[in-house]
């Protein structure tokens, strides 16, 4: 019996160092993949938020009686929108403004009230994106655009001017997306119109976008 074991054990011995070998070694028909690598896109585009401002202008500023001088002022806006593709995007804003108008102006207060007066405006803006420029990697960073809006404008002081209004603007700008992916900047001019009190400004707009 032993003499029948011995060789058995013999054979056994030198067989399983051979058999674990055998399957740690990947068979030939299996081939060895790398872990594929995490790109980025160049240009991020998506949800986005959005800063303006800049010194805005009203030629002939609302009002019933007196005069209507032309106001300088100064211009803010935030903005919460989404890009739907490369060359669309909607938005809501915010905008806030400060005009001065000199003693001189009494708008509808029929001489109660006069000088200086603010607009807040919230209101919905739609920016379409034209011609692209690529750079040297063919990626269009550089864009211009048209970007168009309407708000409800309210006025302060109220004894100034009491009545709301409704604001449209429209007009081009030059769009730059950076390096950074997330970020662009850009520089607009645009037209605004009161609709009702037939007031007519513009405002120039630098501005800074980042993308979600």
């Amino acid at each position: 019996m032993q003499k029948v074991l011995a060789p058995l054990a013999l054979s056994a011995a030198l067989l399983l160092p051979a058999m674990a070998g055998a399957q740690d070694t990947p068979s030939a028909g299996s081939a060895m993949q790398d872990r594929p690598a995490v790109t980025f896109n160049e240009v991020e585009r998506g949800v986005y938020f959005g800063v303006y401002g800049g010194p805005s202008w009203i030629t002939n500023p609302p009002a019933d009686s007196g005069p209507r001088p032309f106001s300088s002022g100064q211009m803010a806006q935030v903005e919460l929108g989404v890009d739907l593709g490369e060359r669309l995007s909607l938005g809501v804003f915010f905008m806030g403004s400060a005009n001065r108008a000199g003693a001189e102006y009494v708008g509808y207060s029929q001489g109660a009230a006069s000088g200086d007066f603010t607009m807040l405006v919230p209101g919905a803006v739609l920016r379409a994106r034209l011609v692209g420029f690529a750079d040297s990697q063919e990626v269009k960073r550089t864009w211009i655009y048209a970007r168009a809006g309407v708000g409800y404008a309210m006025f302060s002081p109220k004894k100034l001017l009491p009545d709301s209004d409704i604001l449209v603007f429209a007009g081009p700008g030059v769009e730059y997306y950076t390096r950074l992916r997330h970020f662009s900047v850009g520089l607009e001019v645009v037209g605004n119109y009161l609709a009702s009190k037939g007031a007519f400004g513009f405002a120039v707009a630098p501005n800074i976008r980042y993308a979600f």
